[in-house]
């Protein structure tokens, strides 16, 4: 579970991320440890999750690659030490400025979501006189056990090529003189814990396989993205997540050829669990009906409650009573929708309290903005607090 050394908290002006480097390494580590038993397995970390330079220097030392959908996210993971060849890049709208980053620093390869994206890097590689390595992100149309708002591989979705469209895709790239096509590209959606959707998954890549061979089509690379999710509910007991089923997930019902590779796509599974946001109690405000429990930290520091409905455990880090007591707790911002939690029972609290909202490694500090002209949340390590 978390570390949160909360006499270390005092004397930090709130709201802030905190994030357990610990935690965070023996994560690593047992990715490290499942993902080795398969030698042709691939991770990247997906550096939208969490772009805390100091945290991105730490993955990086792991060996895992990045996996980025932007142009900046390229360059900050360059910065953090992610050789540019276990770079790959994704984004259904990849601007001009974008594309070139990664083909100036020779990253391993684009991930590239429609025939019009293709035909642009074209132009733009041969303008360089260099030859570029693209995978093709296919669409599946498999459904994901997870928030609408998170599900990426139906029809419906605007990422990726469909499946219809993937043999005249791949027959495009034989004709681009500074393409080179090494792959497909998958990806189903976020925060997902049923395995059986990633089983699906590999039975769909499959069938493309068993549909393209006879073509004379061969993959050398399987990009089957991310999504594991963690445990919003109990991260005490769960902080680490289930790597070796998910792994499972694949190497039990993906059909490789023989020298194909796997490539991972892992981000709030790595991160989610190390981080939580630390608020401090401003006043318990009695309504008529319900009591609200006010704090400093708004949908301004932490979006995923307002963004998805998201669930996220919620502490009193200065009380130690026994007694509990019901609240909403909301934040500061002008907007209904800036809640954390409705009707949530937790330690009787008073002003001045410090709380932690947890598992808030992943989608939090990155997605922080700036509305109401409030101060984005800084970001504060184990190693910054000793």
């Amino acid at each position: 579970m978390i570390s949160l050394p909360t006499e270390k908290f005092s004397n930090i002006d709130t709201p802030f991320y905190y994030y357990d480097t610990e935690l965070l390494r023996r994560t690593l580590e047992a990715i490290v440890k499942e993902a080795s038993q398969h030698p042709d397995y691939n991770v990247h970390y997906a550096v939208k999750a969490n772009a805390n330079p100091k945290i991105l220097e730490i993955i990086s030392s792991y060996g895992l690659g990045a996996d980025c959908v932007s142009g900046n996210e390229v360059l900050a993971a360059l910065e953090s030490g992610f050789p540019a060849s276990k770079i790959v890049y994704a984004g259904v709208a990849k601007t001009d400025r974008e594309i070139l980053i990664g083909i100036d620093h020779d990253i391993y390869c684009f991930n590239c979501e429609s025939i019009e994206e293709l035909q642009i890097i074209q132009e733009l590689a041969a303008g360089r006189s260099k030859k570029v390595r693209v995978a093709l992100r296919i669409n599946p149309d498999v459904k994901a056990h997870t928030h609408a708002n998170i599900t990426t591989g139906l029809a419906e979705n605007k990422f990726g090529i469909p499946m219809s469209e993937m043999e005249n895709a791949i027959a495009l790239t034989q004709q681009m003189p500074n393409i080179e096509f090494i792959g497909l590209h998958f990806h189903i959606g976020s925060q997902i814990l049923d395995v059986t959707d990633f089983k699906a998954l590999a039975e769909r890549i499959n069938q493309l396989q068993e549909q393209l061979e006879p073509k004379g089509i061969t993959i050398k690379d399987i990009n089957v993205g991310g999504g594991l999710g963690i445990d919003y509910t109990n991260p005490e007991a769960n902080a680490i997540p289930g790597f070796k089923e998910y792994f499972a997930a694949f190497s039990e019902n993906l059909n490789l050829r023989e020298s194909q590779q796997v490539h991972f796509e892992l981000g709030r599974s790595v991160v989610g669990q190390m981080g939580a946001l630390i608020a401090r109690t401003i006043f318990i405000k009695k309504g008529t009906s319900k009591d609200f429990c006010i704090i400093d930290a708004g949908m301004t520091d932490l979006i995923r409650p307002a963004l998805y409905g998201a669930l996220h455990k919620i502490k009193n880090l200065s009380s130690s009573a026994e007694t509990k007591h019901t609240y909403d707790i909301v934040g500061p911002i002008c907007e209904s929708s800036d809640v954390f939690a409705k009707s949530y029972e937790m330690a009787e609290t008073k002003r001045g309290d410090l709380i932690a909202i947890m598992s808030a490694g992943a989608y939090g500090e990155v997605m922080a903005s700036q509305y109401n002209c409030r101060n984005l949340p800084k970001g504060y390590t184990t190693e910054d607090l000793i």
